[in-house]
């Protein structure tokens, strides 16, 4: 499944289209509250208000599960893709740690899973989720057949589609009180290191809705966890029960990310033999060595990874490294799972390489692609505004009237078509904004930066949703870019996305024939990934 950090807020407004809701409450502690609150990688819950959509599903023992079924007990039902290697790990260990949290109460919360892949609907395959993530006894995962499945994922408004043969779905959580009730709404974020943060959110509306209201034995904090990303130095521990050292060195470094459980969907011993050869090869053509991290914070156990390197047919000539924070996966920008980082010396990111929906390359290609990044990453310093306009100095001439409108906010979304239209035989990059968002803000400089060194070939184009002129006027006067900007709203994008904008940031890649090539939902962490992506899906980057 492919799934891409998308604000809550935005995500909302399509699944709350018909749902009752309710004031929010607040957490007890004003400070954990607070800090809930201004924590981006948390939800903190929509109070929902009406009864909970019943259905009747098959779970992976083969046996009817209904929701009435549950009552009497707090239900946490979650919808998921059942060959997924993206958010639902995460979201399913919150889970499980959530019920732990609550000690000899737990057994009166219900854990429950409702398959979201179309392509994936068999009793087998929610069985070999359940199995691969160490929670075949520990919750009911149902499945059906597809207009079932349609029927519930309506009733609850899931929005679940393939979008280049990748599953897509909305990665939503409910809790539901003893009495059938929906309670609350929780949208899962793409953070590994908050995932026990995530599970005290749940443990706590859970206790909530019991009637005893039991305690958790410990509080964590709700303050934002930094990543730990590869310009900082760092020590793991090692599989093996040394240590691994992480982050700048004297040279760059090429990391795989994965977890146990991504033998699932995929031949992950063969993937991470192979790069045994890539790792003798690095060391005979001066190429970067290769370390290994598993992700740790998402295993069902800490048996997990021993047993599974146990079972290789032959050691791994690379470290192997253990990430049970999270952390690292945050910082190195890990969507996915397994997961290709190449950083620089300096600790950039260079290039990634999702093998979970790619597939794994033969060390040859491994090597070229290595050695590709390598060689065009930009060496020149970022001019200053006051240099821009003579870097781009002789664009094509439907280039530089963009270059000539730099900044300025224009019309709506007719005037955006009208613009795509004359700028047919040049790829385009639409960025989606708002000046309200937080990471469209931070994302913002790596946009900036790429328009400059692309702008000669490529076109790029602002679209700020849901903003005011003057709140928009004002952020690009201190954002400079050197493009200009559309206005509308998150609906008014149909020419190009008829499903409309489900958040924000959102990057669309145009072809030159007018066709969509990408859409990339959710923040650009680095300069790396959005070069990369522009290289890849606009011709001539």
């Amino acid at each position: 499944m492919k799934w891409v950090g998308l604000t809550a807020a935005a995500l909302l407004v399509v699944v709350l289209a018909t749902i009752g809701i309710a004031d929010r409450k607040s957490p007890s502690s004003s400070s954990q509250a607070s800090a809930l609150a201004s924590n981006p990688s948390l939800d903190t819950g929509t109070q929902l208000s009406g009864p909970a959509p019943d259905f009747t599903l098959t779970n992976q023992f083969g046996r009817p599960v209904s929701i009435h079924s549950f009552r009497g007990k707090v239900v946490l039902l979650a919808f998921n893709d059942s060959e997924c290697t993206t958010i639902c790990p995460l979201t399913t260990t919150a889970m499980v740690n959530a019920k732990g949290m609550l000690g000899a109460a737990g057994k009166n919360v219900a854990l429950l899973g409702v398959d979201a892949n179309p392509d994936a609907i068999s009793v087998s395959n929610v069985r070999a989720y359940s199995r691969a993530h160490g929670m075949l006894h520990q919750w009911d995962f149902v499945t059906g057949s597809l207009p079932a499945l349609r029927r519930v994922w309506k009733d609850y408004k899931i929005a679940v589609q393939i979008e280049q043969g990748e599953i897509d779905h909305t990665p939503a959580l409910f809790a539901i009180d003893t009495h059938g009730h929906l309670a609350k709404l929780y949208i899962t974020q793409m953070s590994y290191a908050s995932v026990d943060q995530l599970a005290q959110v749940l443990a706590q509306e859970a206790s909530e809705l019991l009637p005893n209201h039991p305690t958790l034995a410990s509080l964590k904090s709700y303050e934002q966890i930094p990543p730990l990303g590869p310009s900082t130095k760092t020590t793991l521990p090692a599989a093996d029960g040394g240590s691994v050292a992480l982050g700048p060195g004297t040279s760059p470094r090429l990391y795989v990310f994965f977890a146990s459980w991504a033998s699932q969907t995929l031949d992950l011993n063969k993937g991470l033999a192979a790069l045994n050869q890539y790792q003798s090869m690095a060391a005979a053509r001066g190429l970067p060595g290769l370390t290994a991290v598993d992700e740790g914070s998402v295993e069902p156990s800490a048996r997990a990874l021993p047993a599974f390197l146990k079972q290789l047919p032959h050691p791994l000539s690379y470290p192997v490294a253990v990430d049970r924070s999270g952390r690292i996966a945050d910082g190195y920008e890990v969507q996915d799972q397994p997961w290709l980082v190449l950083t620089s010396a300096s600790g950039r990111i260079l290039w990634y390489y999702d093998v979970s929906t790619q597939g794994w390359l033969s060390t040859s290609a491994l090597a070229k692609r290595v050695h590709a990044a390598l060689t065009s990453a930009p060496k020149v310093k970022q001019p200053s505004p006051a240099e821009v306009p003579q870097v781009l100095a002789g664009s094509p001439g439907p280039l530089a009237s963009l270059h000539q409108q730099a900044g300025q906010v224009l019309g709506s979304e007719d005037a955006l078509t009208q613009r795509l239209q004359s700028l047919r035989g040049y790829s385009v990059v639409i960025n989606a904004w708002a000046s309200w968002c937080g990471p469209c803000r931070t994302e913002f400089p790596l946009f900036a930066s790429a328009s400059v060194r692309y702008g000669k070939k490529v076109a790029f184009l602002g679209f700020d949703t849901n903003d005011s002129p003057v709140d928009a006027r004002s952020f690009l006067a201190d954002h400079p870019v050197s493009y200009p900007s559309y206005q509308g709203t998150t609906g008014q994008v149909h020419g190009l996305l008829p499903q409309g904008l489900i958040g924000l940031p959102t990057t669309i890649f145009v072809s030159p024939s007018g066709k969509i090539a990408y859409v990339h939902s959710g923040q650009y962490d680095s300069q790396g990934t959005l070069d990369q992506d522009v290289g890849q899906y606009a011709s001539g980057g």
